[in-house]
């Protein structure tokens, strides 16, 4: 049977692990390989890496980093940065990675989407939309180039789009909740869920298992991704990988689950 996921996002800059806040003044963390072990000892679910800097700047893919990540990862992996081809993609799970993220390039070009699912599968072709509030009129609006650019699309109609081009997940990252710790943005998730079918993984804000619950017991089969809660530990934010142990983690989404289910 088919369950959520809870799935830390790893954010790379010039191969380093930083942790943002609504996009913002990356924190150096440490080695993402590091990272990546400690996670593999904890069992996760899934681990979802994002190269924030490789679109923004106009560059390819780290394939070298991304032969270290895939190497070491012991879970499933999904990577996203500065994929703008085909031939990126096909190069990207060749080197052991299970899913693709599309983020920048998907909005320049959509057919690009239906094109990688079609030549690596949906299954591994993922959608990343960064999505902010307008300051005026509070209506939202799907963001590049780590929030710099508006694309001056509706989060829900490319949601909508990205699904007719055969993605096979969608990964909604709200730069409003990014790094602040506070809850996910449910308002958004609400908008975005009801308008596909495809799977669909949730971004930013969470600060506790909590918020976690709140979003499995509400939309039941989902990803619940997390960056600051599962590398800081307590209201100073220290810096520590972390993640529930697997007793915490089924009782969990047992728990919420079955509520959503029921």
């Amino acid at each position: 049977m088919l369950r959520p996921r809870i799935i830390p996002c790893l954010l790379v800059r010039n191969k380093g692990l930083v942790k943002t806040v609504n996009f913002k003044d990356g924190k150096y963390l440490g080695d993402p390989i590091n990272a990546v072990r400690i996670f593999n000892e904890k069992e996760v679910d899934e681990l979802m890496v994002l190269d924030i800097d490789a679109s923004a700047h106009r560059m390819e893919p780290d394939f070298k980093m991304i032969e270290d990540l895939a190497a070491e990862c012991r879970m499933p992996l999904s990577y996203g940065g500065g994929v703008k081809t085909v031939e990126h993609a096909q190069r990207i799970i060749s080197l052991g990675v299970e899913k693709v993220a599309i983020g920048s390039a998907a909005v320049d070009n959509p057919k690009l989407v239906s094109q990688i699912a079609r030549e690596a599968g949906s299954q591994s072709t993922v959608a990343v939309i960064d999505v902010r509030k307008k300051l005026l009129g509070g209506k939202y609006e799907v963001r590049t180039h780590n929030g710099k650019k508006s694309a001056e699309k509706n989060p829900v109609e490319f949601a909508r789009e990205l699904e007719g081009c055969g993605v096979g997940e969608i990964v909604i990252n709200s730069i409003d909740h990014d790094g602040v710790m506070k809850g996910y943005d449910l308002t958004l998730v609400d908008k975005i869920r009801k308008a596909v079918t495809v799977p669909l993984t949730v971004l930013g804000g969470a600060g506790s298992l909590d918020d976690i619950a709140k979003l499995i017991e509400k939309y039941g089969i989902i990803g619940a991704a997390a960056g600051s809660l599962f590398v800081f530990k307590g209201i100073y934010r220290a810096v520590l990988i972390n993640y529930p142990n697997r007793m915490e983690k089924d009782a969990l989404i047992e728990k919420h689950f079955n509520l959503s289910a029921n």
